[in-house]
């Protein structure tokens, strides 16, 4: 008989919140586990390492969306590795715009504090809340 457990025991084993399993479930991405006849929630090892797979994906910046397809991979017969390899390579694609535009934040903050004379001086005169104000 397999090993089973409940859904705190499930959360555990897979260091996330219950509620975070029943958006899961609710999400569709985390199959609706069977129950027992007092209603309670049945889970095996195989929910613990598809939790942990969203979870992994989430990390990685995922979408909901794009996870039920990577799902779909698996749970579908006759897909491939190409497939999962594009989508990685999107999501690579993603996350490299994100750091260029948290690039640009970051030079754009430290040209204002550059600029900032700082201690002793009226927030009247203060180049940063002046360049906060500025429209493009």
């Amino acid at each position: 008989m397999k090993e089973t457990f409940g859904i705190g025991q499930l959360a555990k084993k897979a260091n996330c919140k219950v509620e975070t399993i029943h958006y899961y479930e609710k999400t569709g991405i985390m199959p609706k586990p069977p129950r027992t006849e007092g209603g309670h929630r049945i889970y095996t090892l195989q929910h613990v390492k598809r939790l942990n797979f969203i979870r992994r994906t989430r990390e990685l910046g995922f979408s909901i969306e794009q996870i039920k397809n990577l799902l779909k991979f698996i749970d579908e017969p006759n897909h491939y590795c190409g497939e999962v390899k594009a989508m990685a390579m999107l999501q690579a694609r993603e996350v490299q715009q994100k750091i260029d535009d948290l690039q640009r934040l970051k030079s754009a903050l430290n040209s204002m504090v550059s600029q900032c004379i700082g201690e002793g001086f009226s927030i009247d005169d203060c180049p940063i809340i002046d360049a906060l104000y500025v429209l493009d």
